[in-house]
């Protein structure tokens, strides 16, 4: 069969996929620009949504007060919308609205859009206040927080459409057994007839390859044996590349409690990450702790230099002790602590675990380390960003890699920079098995928010008065 003819051109222009000549310095250094943006957590949708919030906001003025609007010049309007705007877009940011989504299947945008434009809406009246000034009338104010979130929801859907336009249809590898895969496929003739199903395989053996060869988009487990066999690898690498992972939710799994769930060929999946917490959580955490530091900065700062001044005196010079510790991803960084121990301590020990009553603390020093008072230098790591006010503790690089060994999944604990206190502190104690210490901050991974911290702080405070731990 002769192959079609091509399609006529109109002069000047170029095929498909093809570079005008004396540009591809100018698409290679434009595609680098972007890419650097997009790691930073840039996202397209940024713009679409600031246009259309601020749009929205001058069409419901518009439409309540014609052109000649009241009390204020256009210029108050204008600051008090753009500062409206940066808000929202903050918000959504932080709630996860601008994390990237796999290509395939669907969960409901409105739920979360609502709830991140009341949250906005509450900090626009708090700006209200702290500025003596309405960003806009209190009654625009109540419409357009109805109209941002179907906004919101409405750019998202536009948003998938235009990606799907640009990026082509899902490719999908299927992996599981013969009959899940007939299943499977059928679901997806059914509600997902775009999407083009390139390979299946019983089990992900060789997965990145597959994918690779096939350029699929997405790969949807369809079974939970074989869980095991994609993390860390490969699902870092798939991950990092842009290709979705999804995994079926079946009567076991849902007894563990999922809650992000999403729908695709109408069956249930749950969106599998190398990290357990999304970028966007991470920022924010990060964020969090810099601005609680700032504010007790002039509380902590006496505090840390009367007890610098005490060790000074009891333990002699060399106030501060520096060790390596293992932290986020797995690399070293070397951790500050006023001394509270005899110099050279492990050159009597070697490299052992502290314990509770530990005969090397120096006398007159125990105190310190009950009350965790020796842990204040530590502050600078976190200020450094080596460290989190709260998350799994920091271990000796020698003990970690032995627990590594023989506590599958300990890995894991090293998502997050490492905390001043944790979880597992709080719920442990000081000789609690680094088994079970991993299951705490395995959970605490998995279920972060701003008010755990709060509320890991104040128990740590219950624990240090208490002297319990």
């Amino acid at each position: 069969m002769p192959a079609p003819p091509e399609p006529e051109l109109d002069e000047g222009e170029l095929p498909r996929g093809e570079i005008a000549p004396g540009t591809e310095w100018l698409v290679t250094r434009a595609g680098r620009q972007l890419n650097w943006l997009w790691q930073r957590g840039f996202r397209f949708l940024f713009v679409l949504d600031a246009v259309g919030l601020l749009v929205l906001m001058v069409a419901i003025s518009i439409a309540r007060f014609g052109f000649a609007w009241p009390t204020y010049p256009l210029s108050h309007y204008a600051v008090g919308f753009s500062i409206a705007a940066v808000i929202h877009l903050t918000v959504g940011y932080f709630a996860g609205l601008y994390e990237r989504e796999p290509r395939l299947g669907s969960r409901p945008w409105l739920p979360r859009v609502t709830v991140a434009t009341l949250m906005a809406i509450g900090f626009d009246g708090l700006m209200a206040i702290l500025l003596n000034r309405f960003l806009m009338p209190r009654f625009s104010l109540a419409v357009f927080g109805i109209a941002a979130a179907l906004l919101l929801a409405a750019n998202r859907r536009l948003s998938r459409y235009l990606a799907r336009r640009r990026e082509g249809p899902p490719r999908v590898v299927l992996i599981g057994s013969p009959d899940d895969i007939a299943t499977a496929r059928s679901h997806l003739a059914d509600s997902d007839r775009e999407a083009v199903v390139v390979a299946t395989a019983p089990g992900p053996d060789a997965l990145a390859d597959l994918v690779a060869e096939t350029r699929a988009s997405d790969v949807l487990l369809l079974d939970g044996q074989g869980l095991d066999r994609v993390f860390p690898e490969p699902l870092t690498t798939l991950e990092r590349s842009g290709v979705g992972l999804l995994q079926r939710v079946g009567a076991q799994e849902t007894m563990l409690g999922l809650q992000s769930v999403r729908e695709v060929a109408g069956l249930p999946f749950v969106k599998l990450r190398a990290h357990t917490l999304p970028s966007h959580k991470v920022r924010l955490k990060r964020n969090l702790e810099l601005v609680f530091l700032a504010a007790l900065a002039p509380a902590i700062a006496p505090v840390v230099a009367v007890t610098a001044a005490y060790v000074r005196i009891v333990a002699g010079s060399d106030v501060l002790y520096r060790q390596e510790r293992v932290g986020r991803d797995g690399e070293a960084f070397e951790i500050l602590k006023f001394r509270t121990m005899v110099r050279d301590a492990e050159a009597m020990t070697g490299v052992v675990k502290a314990e509770k009553d530990d005969p090397r603390v120096v006398r007159g020093c125990r105190w310190l380390r009950a009350t965790r008072l020796d842990e204040l230098p530590q502050l600078w790591n976190v200020v450094r960003g080596q460290m989190s006010l709260v998350g799994p503790r920091p271990e000796r690089p020698e003990l970690a890699a032995s627990y590594a060994q023989i506590i599958p999944g300990y890995e894991r604990r090293h998502e997050l920079p490492p905390g001043l206190t944790g979880l597992a502190q709080v719920q442990g104690g000081y000789d609690t098995d680094p088994e079970y210490k991993l299951g705490h901050d395995l959970q605490y991974l998995v279920n972060w928010s701003p008010v755990l911290d709060v509320q890991i702080v104040l128990r740590t405070a219950w624990v240090v008065l208490a002297r319990r731990g």
